[in-house]
């Protein structure tokens, strides 16, 4: 019997209040705690200190003219371990080497592919490589993909 995977601790990035708060939804009807959320680069460098996120998901065009791949620098250096995954209806805006990031959800998602994203993720942080099959909804760096 496979054991239970802990719950999550995720950061949400996202300047649109509506898209943040069905992301936070999600993530909570999956079980998992939303320790944070930010709307720009000042934001998340305005977080109280405290454990790392397991998963940040963050947009690449935010507010107070910051980007996605400012705070993905920013949470690389600050939580070394987070994984990080671009939410954009713009990747091709997302460099060859993601930045450091571990992969992205292309927006529209819909939420079973959301939801079947954060299923694999789960497997990745708690025991990886995951057993799930790669979702279509999620989009895995070249640097992941190459460690599993």
């Amino acid at each position: 019997m496979e054991r239970p995977k802990p719950p999550l601790r995720v950061l949400i990035v996202e300047d649109e209040p509506l898209l943040a708060m069905d992301v936070e939804m999600m993530v909570e009807d999956a079980g998992h705690t939303v320790i944070g959320e930010a709307r720009s680069l000042h934001d998340v460098k305005s977080l109280a200190p405290g454990g790392a996120p397991d998963i940040a998901f963050v947009d690449m065009q935010l507010a107070d003219n910051s980007t996605g791949l400012e705070v993905c620098a920013h949470i690389r250096q600050r939580w070394a371990n987070t994984i990080i995954v671009f939410v954009t209806a713009n990747p091709k805006k997302i460099p060859d080497d993601f930045a450091g990031a571990h992969g992205v959800i292309p927006k529209p998602f819909s939420r079973h592919g959301f939801m079947n994203a954060l299923i694999y993720l789960q497997e990745s942080v708690c025991t990886p490589p995951p057993v799930s099959s790669l979702p279509g909804s999620f989009v895995a760096s070249p640097h992941l993909a190459a460690t599993w």
